[in-house]
């Protein structure tokens, strides 16, 4: 029988050494790799060639949303299911436009985790039965009702996405551009960019944007410059 390759993204050691720990019993699953950022599991996953990415949203350098964004670009075939603590409509949503196959909470048991990866590598979406209830209330609710209506980040690029996380954790210009391996001229032109296009005047701004947009959450500690 064929191992489904999983990476496991999660920036809390803990958590990514109790999932790990976890799934070993499933003897149909092999972790292959564990990032604890965006970043890094773009990177694995473009190293390592994995079935499964099992996905956090709240990770810092690079937000699994986006690390999800890049990694399905470069390789349409992986699954990624996401597993949060969070379950707000608005990240649920982007979820689902971005390609995810799945969201699973984080009080979910090992059985459905292992569960959720063997169904998404049949090609099925799989959701933990809180995500499916709100799904199936949104879809039977009249259009009016604005719940779910999330406002895109549209008109950035995945440059640009990244360069405002950064910003927004509170890394200075410097810091960014060695994190991204640029000059930080092209920083500081990337940071007007998105100021120009956002009609956004401060770095401040700039953070409550990539957090309402859910780039970064509220709960992140970042510091305004």
């Amino acid at each position: 029988m064929k191992l489904i390759k999983t990476i496991l993204a999660d920036d809390h050691t803990i958590v990514r050494e109790g999932l790990r720990a976890l799934l070993l019993a499933d003897k149909g699953i092999e972790v292959v790799g564990e990032a604890h950022n965006g970043r890094e599991a773009v990177e694995m996953a473009a190293a390592l060639h994995p079935d499964v990415v099992v996905m956090d949203i709240a990770m810092p350098l690079l937000n699994g949303l986006e690390a999800t964004r890049q990694i399905l670009e470069a390789s349409p075939a992986v699954k990624v299911l996401i597993l949060s603590a969070h379950s707000d409509d608005a990240y649920i949503d982007r979820v689902i436009s971005i390609g995810a196959v799945g969201f699973l909470i984080k009080q979910t048991s090992a059985q459905i985790l292992a569960k959720a990866i063997h169904e998404v590598m049949s090609g099925k979406a799989f959701y933990s039965p809180q995500v499916s209830k709100r799904l199936r209330d949104h879809y039977h609710r009249p259009e009016r009702d604005g719940a779910l209506v999330v406002k895109k980040a549209t008109g950035l690029t995945s440059r640009e996405l990244e360069v405002i996380q950064l910003v927004a954790e509170g890394q200075a210009n410097k810091q960014v551009a060695a994190g991204l391996n640029i000059s930080i001229k092209t920083v500081e032109k990337h940071r007007q960019h998105l100021m120009d296009k956002l009609n956004i005047h401060d770095t401040a701004g700039l953070t409550r944007y990539a957090i309402a947009q859910g780039i970064i959450e509220s709960s992140v500690q970042v510091t305004i410059v």
